[in-house]
């Protein structure tokens, strides 16, 4: 009973101040809010890996694919990248760890019209595989993507 009230508290304060960054620990994803459509911050993210030589695998647009079999779906889009330098060691140490990598970042909006970013954390990606033996290299993805996306994001 403890446990479920202090989730619900924790849910409730996240909520009210969501112009922050989370992470939910319990299933890795780290979200921010960015102030920017869903398709320009989508643009800056890959201007930023571009620009730092990070490989750009495929941009998908779910909402014009929705649109394309008639649905609707808010602005919704996802930027597929990495970098091999650092990836590959995830790898080395556990080859599952290709289901999660290359990083995938999502845009979208809301129903109130506000637009997330939100990402796998490396962290929780190397927990997943029981990559124990990698710390340094979880450290250097948290920090870049942690200043990458937040310089997507913010003004």
């Amino acid at each position: 009973m403890v446990k479920l009230t202090l989730y619900i508290l924790t849910v409730t304060i996240f909520s009210l101040f969501s112009v922050f960054a989370t992470a939910n620990e319990n299933n890795g994803f780290i979200i921010k809010q960015s102030n920017y459509s869903v398709t320009e911050t989508i643009n800056r993210l890959e201007n930023i890996l571009t620009k730092k030589g990070i490989t750009i695998f495929a941009r998908i647009s779910h909402d014009k694919n929705a649109k394309n079999v008639g649905l609707q779906l808010r602005p919704t889009e996802l930027l597929i990248f990495g970098n091999p330098k650092l990836g590959t060691h995830f790898f080395t140490a556990n080859q599952t760890a290709g289901i999660d990598l290359p990083m995938k970042a999502l845009a979208w909006q809301d129903e109130n019209g506000a637009v997330w970013l939100g990402y796998n954390s490396p962290k929780y990606i190397a927990k997943r595989h029981n990559i124990t033996n990698r710390e340094n290299i979880v450290i250097k993805m948290t920090n870049a993507l942690n200043a990458f996306t937040t310089k997507a994001t913010t003004k």
